[in-house]
């Protein structure tokens, strides 16, 4: 007798998505925009034979648009808070503010990781808490918000009304203290402090004392937990080292190191991207 081929499985979230509702503050039109929005992709690959599950829609597509729509709602509320920051402070400051970062802390905050849908190896493998995952649902969510309250027979301008509202309550708002005192604290030399990286770059051209480098000293563990641990040098110079679960990350926290090293009169209270 033949085997039988073991049905996609997939991991119930720990309450009902509808309970999520509440916390998001919005109430979906249509449910299975949310539960789309909840589903990650590993739930393709769990078809039995190793191939994808093509059946079994995800929200890559919704993150997708949700990057786009948070991209641009962020954009609108910095000029809105900040009318006479130039574009490359701005620029600095939407990095943040849109950064996997700062949508993982909204996802946490908003508990969004118990309602997710994910496949049994993803589960097995920490999915839930992930960071990464945690930032696509919450950009996916934003996307659902966006199609739900723009659905034909919604008042014109409903969807980005209605995402607005979720994104400067729960990614903007939480934040604008702390880009108010970057942009007060890093304006002395010509920018925002939150970019580690940038903001060491700007400090030593301010000194007229070169570009820094970075050099990837080690790295660490399998897949799905990398560590690196990165030096930033100005020439021969080591002038800090950091570490982070990706090269990005490492070289920020060596930068911040770095910068707080050369500049310790301001580097207190200021945030980073990373």
């Amino acid at each position: 007798m033949a085997k039988r081929s073991k049905a996609a499985e997939q991991v119930q979230p720990a309450e009902p998505a509808e309970s999520l509702e509440d916390r998001l503050r919005y109430q979906f039109r249509n449910p299975d925009l949310l539960r789309l929005a909840l589903t990650h992709s590993s739930l393709a690959f769990e078809k039995g034979d190793g191939t994808p599950n093509r059946t079994t829609e995800d929200n890559e597509q919704l993150e997708f648009l949700g990057d786009a729509v948070v991209g641009l709602i962020v954009t609108e509320l910095l000029i809105q808070h900040f009318p006479d920051r130039r574009e490359g402070d701005l620029t600095r400051m939407r990095a943040m503010l849109v950064s996997g970062k700062s949508m993982s802390e909204a996802a946490v905050r908003l508990g969004i990781g118990r309602d997710l849908f994910l496949g049994r190896g993803e589960e097995s493998t920490g999915g839930r808490t992930r960071s990464s995952v945690l930032a696509d649902a919450v950009e996916a969510i934003v996307a659902a918000i966006f199609r739900d309250a723009g659905n034909a027979g919604s008042a014109p301008g409903g969807g980005l009304r209605a995402a607005k509202a979720f994104v400067e309550r729960e990614i903007f708002k939480p934040r604008l203290t702390d880009l108010k005192m970057a942009a007060s604290q890093g304006a002395r030399f010509g920018g925002i402090v939150g970019d580690w990286k940038s903001a060491l770059q700007e400090l030593l051209q301010a000194r007229g004392e070169g570009q820094p480098t970075y050099r990837t000293l080690e790295e660490t563990g399998d897949a799905h937990n990398k560590r690196f641990r990165v030096e930033v040098l100005l020439g021969d110079r080591v002038m800090g080292e950091g570490e982070g679960g990706s090269k990005k990350a490492a070289q920020q926290a060596a930068a911040h190191i770095a910068y707080d090293l050369l500049n310790p009169e301001i580097a207190d209270g200021v945030i980073a991207t990373a």
